[in-house]
């Protein structure tokens, strides 16, 4: 298959090919001087490594850094890896670590907006080597490096140097330590990565994070005492961009969430960045279902399916909900892709170079805590397609939660079970919907004990799941079980308590208001810009 890769980000002997390799090897001394002067690698004879003791490989990862907007190369880095590739269970215990969750960026951003905070964006210098490592280990002198003396040599590892399993697992604990028993900041039992200190909340995603609230000084108070906490941090300024993504501060009111860089490398991937590209108006045909189309011939690999699936998965997820049905149903097939799953990819494609710039506005509207739940009943069935493939017959939840206003979460996925009725798929969307707005329910009630203004007027944070099916609403509203609906298995009625205390309030929608419908189908081109006007913005 032609992959297409990044082309400024390389291994060292790719480096070493390049017109500008001499500065790779420039940037190679100074990452490796730096280590030995921090003290995070010491160089020993090779014979006082400890019998028992594996000797790791270094690995060189090497970037062209450049400028977000101008995409001008301003730098040359190589940074020195662990070879975790070889590691081994005993080597390491767990490597699990936490990152703040994209609707806990949202809700930040929109508590920003609406209670006028000020925002400062901070960024740890070479944050895992920060911390110590979690045990003694060893490594191999890198490619690029000679040293100026006679005999073998090794590297002493002390400090948590990038690549190790466990590395960031070991970098969160440690910095999570320091902000809690130094900083004196409040981890949030409901997000492991938001804190809160005073007036200060601060959102944590492993060496990026977001400092927010009403007073200036207290904010660089918190930042003086990060630094006098021993860690090495630098302001970035105001919030710009975040994972990749660019955050434009439109006016007072108004966020621009958007990835037009990521879509520039898909369309290059898609070979549609060329001039005259015929453009989409939606982001997959109104007149078919994308099944497996086994009879079809296989795809022809002129671009890497996978490799484009997870630009899109990740879009998705942090800026377009409008192509979350196109993008999942095409992930659907990535093991086995066909010519027909190359065509839907590339007519997203086309839809995706029609609004380049595009992405969700976060704009504070009111003061509301709202959820949209769908489910398209067996959307998927082709007949054809039955005897072999038994996910046609499955149904497609779509849900999508919006806080003052503003889009925060949203999902399109098939169902794990397969319902008997629409009346249980959209039990079961709801049901969905219900578990993952929960956990955001509690984190804003968290926020509220804690002192900040969330925007909402009763002591107990509610919602409303909207439901434009009529069975659905009065299964979740009664108790009662009947013959056609007892079957639906227990972890399906698990919100019946939240639904009794009123922390959830089921009401029914019209379908032309169901939001959550172009997650779970490609609707009618006049219904899909209406919801996605609604909630997008555009």
């Amino acid at each position: 298959m032609a992959a297409s890769s990044d082309p400024d980000t390389m291994y060292f002997h790719q480096a070493m090919q390049e017109p500008d390799a001499p500065e790779f090897l420039d940037a190679v001394q100074e990452e490796f001087g730096k280590h030995l002067k921090d003290g995070t690698l010491e160089l020993i004879p090779r014979s006082q490594v400890p019998e028992g003791f594996k000797l790791f490989p270094g690995v060189w990862a090497m970037k062209r850094k450049r400028k977000v907007r101008t995409r001008q190369i301003y730098k040359r880095k190589a940074r020195l890896n662990f070879d975790g590739s070889k590691q081994k269970k005993g080597d390491y215990d767990q490597t699990f670590a936490p990152v703040a969750s994209w609707e806990s960026v949202r809700i930040l951003l929109a508590l920003v907006l609406r209670n006028g905070w000020h925002t400062i964006q901070l960024d740890y210098v070479l944050a895992f080597p920060q911390a110590p490592v979690d045990r003694e280990c060893y490594m191999q002198i890198p490619k690029g490096i000679k040293i100026d003396a006679p005999g073998e040599w090794a590297l002493r590892v002390h400090k948590n140097i990038y690549g190790q399993k466990q590395a960031g697992r070991v970098w969160n604990q440690y910095l999570v330590d320091k902000l809690v028993n130094q900083v004196g900041f409040k981890q949030s039992k409901f997000d492991e990565c938001v804190f809160y200190r005073g007036n200060v909340m601060y959102v944590l995603y492993t060496d990026d994070s977001i400092l927010a609230g009403p007073d200036k000084d207290e904010l660089k108070q918190v930042i003086a005492d990060i630094k006098s906490a021993g860690l090495d941090v630098t302001e970035e300024g105001d919030i710009e961009d975040f994972l990749g993504v660019n955050i434009d501060r439109v006016d007072e009111d108004t966020y621009h969430l958007s990835q037009p860089h990521l879509i520039d490398q898909i369309l290059r991937d898609l070979n549609l960045d060329g001039e005259n590209v015929q453009t989409k108006e939606t982001p997959a045909p109104l007149s078919r279902v994308l099944g497996a189309h086994k009879s079809s011939p296989e795809f022809d690999g002129h671009f890497h399916y996978r490799s484009v699936i997870g630009k899109l998965n990740y879009l998705e997820k942090c800026s377009r909900p409008d192509i979350a049905y196109a993008t999942h149903q095409c992930a659907r097939f990535s093991s086995d892709p066909r010519k027909e799953h190359g065509e839907a990819v590339k007519w997203l494609g086309r839809y995706l170079r029609a609004n380049r710039d595009k992405g969700i506005y976060i704009r504070p509207k009111d003061d509301t805590f709202k959820v949209w739940a769908d489910a398209d009943f067996s959307g998927n069935w082709i007949p054809e397609e039955a005897e072999e493939e038994s996910d046609t017959a499955r149904s497609r939840s779509g849900y999508i939660m919006s806080y003052l206003g503003c889009p925060i979460l949203w999902k399109s996925q098939l169902q794990t079970e397969i319902a008997l009725s629409s009346t249980e798929s959209e039990y079961i969307a709801l049901s969905q919907a219900a578990r993952k707005v929960k956990p955001l329910m509690l984190l804003i009630q968290e926020m509220k004990k804690e002192g900040f203004d969330v925007g909402c007027s009763t002591p107990t944070v509610r919602c409303t799941l909207f439901e434009d099916n009529s069975g659905t609403v009065y299964l979740a509203n009664s108790p009662s079980m009947r013959p056609r609906t007892k079957h639906i298995n227990v972890k399906y009625h698990h919100f019946r308590s939240m639904v009794a205390s009123r922390a959830l309030k089921i009401e029914k929608t019209s379908s032309e208001e169901q939001l959550a419908d172009f997650l779970t189908k490609q609707s009618s081109i006049e219904l899909y810009l209406a919801h996605r006007m609604a909630i997008m913005g555009w």
